[in-house]
């Protein structure tokens, strides 16, 4: 009786269904790539960054022009003394664009142009003009009838001298203007020019400077008996 009871019961439990290990699980299906979806994205990616530049590039449009980086006096052309700088683009404003330099440098300003100026194109002409109201004197001085600095742009006034240099006096001793002061009180240095050569150094220099045409004649009748002397005045 015991053995068929022990028998029955394992006969039970064998009928039971077994449970799977765990290495009898069915494999995962690998996941389907889609690079076609992917190429889509990056390319999306990369219209939208170019759709961005292009609007930033039209909102700040910009154009390479001419800048004075050292003043130029009235009547003179442009030399080495310009940059390029890039500003915004308007059509409004007669810029002169960088790849016009070369014509640019055919002109001759129409009255002094300051250091850091942007250059517009009404600022030259073809031909020298002087300011309204201003005459161009020609003087030719020797050593000591001029400061050893002077340069074009100085603000100097002009007296009338002896052919020693010493200032004329009121007396008329020496052959001073009648009023012993300056003959030009206000004048500006409009170009400078050494007649000096490469062999003899003689010192003098010939200078054509800017002044009011009512102390033009004066100026001018001084000059020629070499009778002037200039100096530096505030301003510079």
């Amino acid at each position: 009786m015991k053995i068929q009871e022990r028998t029955g019961a394992g006969a039970g439990r064998s009928a039971a269904p077994a449970q799977p290990s765990v290495g009898d699980r069915l494999p995962t299906p690998p996941r389907e790539r889609k690079p076609a979806l992917a190429a889509l994205a990056v390319l999306l990616i990369l219209v939208g960054a170019l759709g961005v530049t292009m609007l930033v590039l039209q909102v700040g449009d910009r154009v390479e022009v001419v800048k004075v980086t050292d003043e130029i006096q009235a009547g003179e052309s442009v030399g080495d003394n310009v940059t390029s700088v890039m500003v915004a683009a308007d059509d409004n404003i007669n810029y002169i664009k960088w790849s016009q330099l070369g014509t640019l440098k055919t002109l001759k300003a129409k009255s002094t142009i300051y250091k850091d100026t942007v250059v517009m194109g009404q600022m030259f002409a073809k031909k020298a003009s002087l300011p309204a109201g201003k005459a161009a004197v020609g003087l030719a001085l020797k050593e000591g009838q001029y400061p050893s600095d002077i340069k074009a742009g100085d603000v100097v006034s002009a007296y009338r001298v002896s052919t020693s240099g010493s200032p004329s006096n009121s007396t008329g001793s020496s052959g001073a203007s009648s009023s012993g002061g300056a003959l030009v009180d206000n004048a500006r240095v409009n170009t400078v020019e050494d007649d000096s050569d490469a062999t003899v150094s003689t010192g003098n220099l010939s200078l054509t400077v800017l002044v009011d045409e009512a102390d033009a004649a004066a100026l001018a009748s001084a000059a020629a008996a070499n009778e002037v002397a200039i100096v530096h005045v505030p301003g510079n």
